[in-house]
């Protein structure tokens, strides 16, 4: 599974393939929003720009869907770099840094650091699932109740 390491607050979470940035972030209690994004935010559609990151580092190209319409409407004079989390769905191991436009040069330490490090694996294999107690029971009785 994907790993989203979030650089500003030292944290790597475990996703499944397809999981949106932005619920990956408030479900793991990671400050998405400035002071502004706080008082008000659009839920997640994509209309007030206030949860961009900005992608640090890849796994490799395409971590992230594509840009949405959305996106290209409403980050045309951010860097091409930052992306609306609420657009976006990890697909591979990504590094984000959140708040880029608050106190980004504090951060550069943390960036070059979460560059350095390989991000791990993004589709690892999944595990199997394990049968359910009583499951060969059911099976079992399925098949007597065929006999009669």
């Amino acid at each position: 599974m994907p790993v989203v390491r979030f650089v500003r607050e030292g944290r790597e979470v475990l996703c499944p393939p397809g999981t949106n940035l932005r619920e990956l972030a408030l479900q793991e209690g990671v400050e998405l929003y400035g002071l502004k994004g706080r008082l008000g935010n659009c839920g997640g559609c994509g209309q007030c720009i206030t949860c961009f990151v900005e992608v640090v580092a890849e796994r490799q190209e395409g971590a992230l869907t594509p840009l949405t319409a959305v996106e290209q409407q409403k980050l045309r004079r951010r860097p091409e770099s930052w992306r609306l989390a609420c657009q976006a769905l990890v697909q591979e191991s990504v590094a984000v840094l959140t708040r880029p436009q608050a106190g980004r040069d504090a951060q550069k330490q943390a960036i070059a650091a979460a560059q350095a490090e390989p991000l791990p694996e993004g589709r690892m294999p999944e595990p199997e699932p394990e049968p359910e107690e009583g499951a060969d029971e059911a099976v079992e009785t399925e098949a007597e109740s065929d006999e009669l």
